[in-house]
């Protein structure tokens, strides 16, 4: 059974490298969607952990697999960063209806 959570992972890990990609083409719309999909997919990982355990090898390659998740996370927050910061200049001034 905990070939069922290696596969969320590996799924969660694939759905992150999409986003990598889609960001190094600033196609933020389809970083939206990547992010929706690892959403859903970290939900379902959280529902079948309950119910299941990794064996010591099965954490070695959570490990390995989160590692690269995180590495991708971090290159996507850094290719955000100035569009961000774009999206936040063109806020500034404007008011908000209510």
């Amino acid at each position: 059974m905990s070939q069922q959570l290696i596969e969320y992972y590996q799924a969660i890990e694939d759905s992150s490298a999409k986003m990598l990609e889609a960001a190094k083409a600033e196609d933020w719309d389809g970083v939206v969607r990547y992010e929706g999909a690892c959403a859903v997919l970290i939900e379902q990982l959280r529902y079948s952990a309950q119910s299941q355990e990794l064996d010591k090898a099965s954490r070695a390659i959570k490990s390995q697999i989160m590692q690269r998740i995180l590495h991708n996370d971090a290159q996507i927050r850094y290719l955000a960063e100035p569009w961000l910061a774009h999206c936040e200049q063109s806020f500034e001034g404007q008011q908000l209806l209510h």
